[in-house]
């Protein structure tokens, strides 16, 4: 678990997700943030990598559910995503603490330890990904409708 202090004072938590109840909030999260409220379609939200990728959990001051992603290894190295923030906790550091504890457990994964890492950046988070290192590459792309960057980290 990585715990740190937001931009709002409160504390933030990060974990990754051990059980059920936990992976229906993550669930909910990304249902409210790419599905209703950036019209992704749920079977795109939803997809047949959940069971193969490690789920995270960002909650305040350790009981409400704030943000979630994951991360699995794919023939092209470790791929972050499904980064999600609700509307109503958006700038106070949970995205920040999101990428920061990913990239923690993936580095304290030997499989994906030293392996490429990569993500699909919306327009909006690759501020947020720059200032962990990871740099653009290509052309944008479209992901459901929505505008993305692939961005690496050396």
């Amino acid at each position: 678990m990585t715990n740190r202090q937001g931009k709002s004072g409160k504390d933030i938590q990060v974990f990754k997700i051990s059980n059920e109840e936990d992976i229906k909030s993550a669930h909910n999260i990304r249902y409210e943030v790419f599905v209703i409220g950036q019209n992704v379609p749920f079977d795109e939200e939803i997809d047949e990598y959940e069971e193969v990728s490690f789920h995270f959990l960002a909650k305040i001051e350790g009981k409400i559910p704030c943000g979630a992603a994951r991360w699995r290894i794919t023939d092209n190295g470790v791929k972050l995503e499904r980064f999600s923030v609700l509307e109503k906790y958006r700038g106070m550091g949970i995205g920040t603490a999101l990428v920061d504890a990913v990239l923690k457990d993936v580095d304290s994964t030997p499989e994906a330890r030293n392996q490429p890492l990569y993500l699909h950046a919306q327009l909006g988070a690759i501020k947020l990904y720059r200032n962990f290192g990871f740099k653009r590459v290509g052309k944008m792309f479209q992901e459901c409708d929505i505008d993305h960057y692939t961005m690496v980290k050396e």
